[in-house]
């Protein structure tokens, strides 16, 4: 990797800074009638990541938005060690991004602890005003990605081009499998490493961001 590049990290949300998948969780938790086979359909990709997340989220009414966002907020439980990370960041000038697929009204206030500028969270939008919750979509795909990711990740990193960045993608699911065929480097966890598998990516395991870390050190030694 060129010294000349200045590194940059895209980081995956929901099972990746949290410990599980909030989504998931807030859709199972309220549990209604028909959500298993839409995230099968998602997760096999046999429907676009943007449908299948507002397809999940229409199945709520609106009038539930309090406890919605309620548990959304207390049941996220942070990965072991990104407090650290983040500092780590800052100390080695690793321009730090959220690329989230989550959704604004849970991944702003789990983050709000950590000082991160909001400009650097990228994520979905809500929209309560309806019968149901509908999902917005700030960060739609540009004209180089057709896969309907909702928040796409790849069109983010495509700003941040690679003849000047060491980019760097951390993730764990569906959401990122695109981003780590753009990436310099990967770390991954669950679907994401499966699938790094399957493409023959390279790429970093990790359980904590402790090891992400340890990762980066030794690149840096050996570099």
């Amino acid at each position: 990797m060129t010294a000349a590049k200045k590194r940059i990290v895209f980081c995956d949300f929901d099972g990746t800074i949290t410990v599980n998948d909030n989504i998931i969780a807030i859709i199972r938790h309220f549990n209604p009638p028909g959500w298993e086979p839409i995230v099968e359909q998602t997760i096999s990709q046999q429907i676009s990541i943007r449908e299948g997340v507002g397809k999940l989220f229409r199945l709520l009414p609106s009038s539930m938005q309090k406890e919605v966002v309620h548990f959304g907020i207390t049941n996220a439980r942070i990965r072991e060690g990104f407090g650290e990370f983040l500092s780590y960041c800052r100390k080695n000038d690793i321009e730090f991004y959220v690329t989230s697929g989550g959704i604004d009204f849970f991944v702003y206030p789990v983050l709000e602890p950590f000082d991160i500028p909001q400009d650097h969270i990228y994520c979905n939008g809500h929209d309560f005003s309806g019968a149901n919750i509908e999902i917005t979509w700030p960060h739609p795909c540009d004209g180089q990605c057709s896969n309907e990711c909702g928040m796409c990740k790849t069109t983010i990193m495509r700003s941040f081009p690679a003849e000047q960045y060491e980019r760097i993608v951390i993730g764990d699911s569906v959401t990122d499998f695109e981003g780590a065929k753009l990436a310099d480097a990967v770390f991954s966890r669950s679907h994401l490493t499966t699938k790094c598998q399957e493409l023959g990516l390279p790429h970093s395991e990790y359980e904590t961001f402790h090891d992400i870390i340890r990762v980066l050190d030794k690149g840096k030694d050996e570099s």
